[in-house]
């Protein structure tokens, strides 16, 4: 029995599931889940010494790889300093700043511990300030583990999503609409049926929890034309794609496509705490400014603003402004990405692959899909090998189909090269 295999039974002792959030635990996709000893650049060890190249990046954070030393100099510096303080702190205001300067759209930005609290934060906010009720959002689109937000698509569109976590009442999630992705006339239809109570649309402007799909420059307009049309607000879930596809998050690349375009609250998380607990939610001072102590939508937290996460977070972000950074790390990523759908075609699997900035996906479909429905026809099995062929190669991707792929600034050339390499000898596994 390996060591991997000692911490993973004691921690199905105490721990449900031997995680502490379920994708850890390779359900998906079986065995025993590496435990990780120690990080550095864009490697990982497991608790067995066996070096893994991380494509995981602590599910986006880590866009600068793991121990990167102005990043760690400003943690221990802020260490020293004191751990919490639960009073506001300088350091916070800078972070609030610099939000503020790489995201026009945002006026005001608000502080928290993690991507769910920023995100159940803004829509209880986008309902208080349009005093409506009903809420937006697509199937296959993840925005943490709040209650209103763990639900499916209903039976029809006139029929409101379904409760997919035991614990949520129905009634919680009545107000929450779940459409099709990328389906612009169902969005129409569904604005026509309820628009007078929609309080917001929530949406990630690449979807990587289905991998990764993006949406299409027709549907992002008509999202915001039919928010402003009738009165609702239009939420952007960043926390996976914001500092990553691009120093101004995806907003800032739609923008160049959509006149005007500027969502009017954004969710923020990962990049910008640089592997810390910390995310962020902002927009239009008028919006924001309905937020207590100002005004009557009430949110609070004991470590919002943590002043060693802020720390972590300004050092990141003011790396990751270097000039030509999102350019060469955008770069990397399209090798990786063009390498495997290389090495799968010449194995005759059909296999298609998308990037943006340093994030990836990959699917073993012939063509790239656009919905949630589409996705699921990748096939599993071959995935499930996949993945343990390039595990047992020293290669870490998510050990799920529907979750997207991080690329660092710390990977190489070398770790690229090699990684395709570790492909091409599981996809002739796979043809055989």
């Amino acid at each position: 029995m390996t060591r991997n295999d000692q911490l993973f039974n004691r921690a199905k002792q105490i721990i449900p599931g031997g995680v502490n959030s379920p994708v850890r635990a390779f359900r998906a996709v079986g065995g025993t889940p590496p435990f990780i000893a120690r990080a550095q650049g864009a490697h990982m060890w497991d608790a067995d010494e066996k070096r893994y190249i991380d494509y995981i990046g602590s599910w986006g954070p880590m866009i600068l790889g793991h121990g990167h030393a102005d990043v760690l100099a400003a943690v221990r510096a802020a260490c020293e300093d004191g751990l919490s303080f639960g009073a506001p702190t300088e350091r916070e205001v800078e972070l609030a700043e610099t939000i503020r300067t790489l995201y026009p759209s945002i006026d005001m930005v608000r502080l928290v511990s993690s991507g769910t609290e920023a995100g159940m934060s803004a829509i209880r906010l986008a309902r208080g300030a349009t005093g409506r009720n009903k809420l937006i959002k697509f199937e296959g689109c993840y925005h943490g583990h709040a209650d209103s937000l763990l639900v499916k698509a209903g039976s029809g569109l006139a029929t409101f999503g379904n409760p997919t976590s035991a614990g949520v009442p129905a009634d919680v999630v009545q107000h929450t609409l779940v459409l099709e992705y990328n389906n612009q006339a169902q969005l129409e239809e569904a604005f026509a049926l309820y628009g007078d109570d929609i309080a917001g649309l929530i949406m990630e402007p690449i979807a990587g929890n289905m991998n990764f799909v993006r949406a299409t420059v027709d549907f992002t307009r008509a999202c915001q034309d039919l928010c402003r049309q009738y009165g609702a607000l239009l939420i952007y879930d960043e926390v996976m794609t914001g500092c990553r596809v691009a120093l101004g998050g995806a907003q800032s690349l739609y923008a160049q496509q959509i006149p005007g375009f500027a969502p009017d609250l954004t969710v923020l998380g990962k990049v910008i705490g640089g592997g810390m607990p910390l995310a962020a939610f902002g927009g239009k001072r008028a919006v924001m400014e309905k937020l207590a102590p100002l005004g009557p939508v009430y949110q609070a937290g004991t470590l919002s603003g943590n002043p060693v996460a802020t720390a972590c977070g300004l050092a990141t972000l003011a790396a990751i402004q270097a000039p030509g950074f999102h350019a060469k790390l955008g770069d990397m990523t399209r090798r990786l990405m063009d390498g495997l759908t290389q090495a799968a075609h010449d194995h005759g699997l059909p296999f298609c692959a998308d990037s943006e900035g340093g994030l990836f996906g990959f699917f073993l479909l012939p063509e790239l899909p656009q919905n949630y429905t589409q996705v699921m026809k990748t096939d599993g099995k071959r995935f499930n090998q996949l993945f343990h062929g390039l595990l047992e190669r020293g290669v870490y991707i998510a050990p799920a189909l529907y979750e997207a792929g991080f690329v660092s600034a710390a990977h190489t050339e070398a770790d690229i090269a090699a990684t395709v390499a570790a492909a091409r000898e599981v996809f002739a596994q796979m043809a055989d």
